[in-house]
């Protein structure tokens, strides 16, 4: 890798001092000089929004979660260990769940965190309390079994259940349910989100600049360790050989999504380091079931066989990465094998003949650019797969804040055919990755974008999120994926595997497997 040297034009300085009748102060050559650390982390997409009940992707989540704390925090192995509650527990009487909160803890405006501020947050989520009868968060399916939230004292809360819901703490984990200050969030407008989070976390906001990065400094307040780093920064480059030319010149230090073709190249670059880590994603292509031309389930499934996914991984993510079995990868309890859906070009045809289609048909086909790896070559590599079975795809592009806004909506107001998402199961947990995409209740404005419902999937995910034996729960969910998986609601395309780098100096930071990039104890060696 290249290195830039800074030159000090010290006699110039110097000249200028004694022009101006100052005198150069003294140095102490013993002292240690404080340099500022000062990270840059180079993402893929830009947040969509920073407010709870706006925010729906990974890349939110991972800005967001520097400044704002969630009450459970799930680690990278997997265990739910306390962040702003210590302890959680379900009652004696069985009618609900307590919270022990964190004490001492305050908001970066020097508001208390306490159980009134957690109960205007879980309420501002739900649409409950002093919230009935206004907008609830996209993702408040996650509190769905919360009826009511009631400060018991100063740090313990009461979760009201209308009946058991085995996620909770799971749910309680994801980065969208962040502690805001209600102070803060009073101050808002009238249909203003927040643009300035202010939350408990080891960062303060200090700064969005649309279109190009969002930076935050050290909270020397904070209740835990204080971060090392003076700032963070993370800067939205949608093209992938722009984020790699960012790492080599060190503009930044570390980036998300490398291309898979640079692997090899940045692995054999002194002052470089390749981290390899899994993801919970699976990225698909889900179909307008409300158009005629996918009525017909020979018709979905067609165009799954029609698509190579084993040469997608092999050839564009150079084998990172593994085609999709499940709508869930296998690391997700609740998962079962049931597919692939083998690359057959000929009974893909066949299919399509039995529907009606022997001769094909156009169709609009949406996707992003910029937020997955590679997707702008993966979706012409599909298009031109189905062009192999007589289906004309012509495509359309957007950004990505702009893409949510165009295909989550109602199907009235859909213009598409299909579309290109995908889905990280964050929580773990197959109710986050099957009932927020397949139950009917979750149409636009969640995130069942397919308008995909099915009377037995509803029923079986209904009942899994309220049982509270995991066995039980487990076949739940292997009934409804079979349903799933053969009523081809998506193109059921690969698991991703996440693959970022960063410069050798840095240390400490995570790259965390539900795709979030954590600076929080991060430090820049020799710095």
């Amino acid at each position: 890798m290249k290195k830039f040297l800074v030159l000090l034009i010290i006699p110039a300085l110097l000249l200028g001092l004694m022009i101006s009748g100052c005198e150069p102060e003294e140095v102490d050559p013993e002292e240690p000089v404080e340099v500022a650390q000062d990270m840059k982390i180079a993402i893929g997409a830009e947040p969509e929004n920073l407010d709870p009940l706006k925010m729906m992707s990974a890349p939110a989540a991972t800005v967001a979660e520097h400044m704002v704390e969630n009450l459970i925090y799930l680690a990278e192995d997997g265990t739910l260990e306390p962040a702003l509650a210590e302890e959680w527990e379900p009652t004696e009487e069985g009618d609900g769940w307590l919270l022990h909160l964190r004490e001492g803890v305050t908001f970066h405006d020097g508001e208390p965190f306490n159980a009134e501020a957690v109960k205007y947050n879980l309420d501002r989520f739900m649409a409950t309390g002093d919230f009935e009868g206004e907008e609830a968060a996209v993702f408040a399916f996650l509190l769905g079994e919360i009826n009511e939230v009631e400060v018991v004292d100063e740090y313990i809360v009461k979760l009201h259940l209308e009946q058991e819901f085995a996620p909770i703490a799971s749910h309680l984990s994801h980065s969208f349910i962040g502690m805001h200050s209600p102070a803060s969030l009073e101050a808002l407008g009238e249909g203003e989100n927040v643009e300035a989070p202010v939350g408990t976390g080891p960062f303060k906001y200090a700064g969005w600049e649309r279109g190009e990065r969002v930076t935050m400094e050290k909270n020397e307040d904070y209740w835990g360790n204080i971060p090392e780093l003076d700032t963070v920064t993370f800067e939205f480059v949608e093209e992938d050989s722009s984020r790699v030319i960012m790492l080599e010149t060190g503009e930044v230090h570390a980036i998300m999504a490398v291309p898979p073709a640079e692997i090899d190249r940045l692995e054999a670059e002194e002052g470089i380091d390749v981290v390899f880590e899994d993801s919970v994603r699976v990225n698909y292509i889900g179909y307008n079931l409300e158009r005629e031309l996918f009525e017909d389930v020979r018709v979905r499934q067609a165009l799954n066989h029609a698509i190579d996914k084993e040469a997608i991984i092999e050839t564009i993510f150079q084998g990172v990465g593994s085609p999709s079995t499940a709508p869930i990868v296998p690391a997700i309890f609740g998962y079962t094998e049931v597919g692939p859906y083998e690359y057959d070009p000929e009974k893909a045809m066949d299919l399509l003949a039995e529907a009606g289609y022997e001769d094909g048909f156009e169709m609009e086909l949406y996707h992003p650019t910029g937020r997955y790896p590679m997707d702008d070559t993966v979706i012409e590599t599909v298009q031109a797969m189905l062009s192999e079975i007589g289906i004309d795809a012509s495509l359309t592009t957007y950004d990505w804040g702009t893409y949510l806004d165009t295909v989550i909506v109602p199907p009235e107001d859909a213009e598409h055919d299909a579309y290109m998402l995908g889905w990280g199961t964050v929580t773990l947990d197959a109710d986050y990755g099957l009932y927020a995409l397949f139950h009917s209740d979750e149409w636009p404005p969640s995130n069942n974008v397919s308008y995909y419902a099915d009377d037995e999937v509803d029923a079986l995910l209904e009942e899994a999120r309220v049982t509270p034996d995991r066995d039980v729960r487990e076949e739940l969910y292997h009934e409804a994926i079979e349903i799933i998986w053969n009523d081809a609601p998506w193109i059921f395309l690969h698991n991703e595997g996440q693959v970022n780098a960063e410069l050798s100096n840095v240390q400490g930071l995570i790259h965390h497997p539900l795709e979030n990039i954590s600076a929080w104890n991060a430090y820049i060696e020799g710095e």
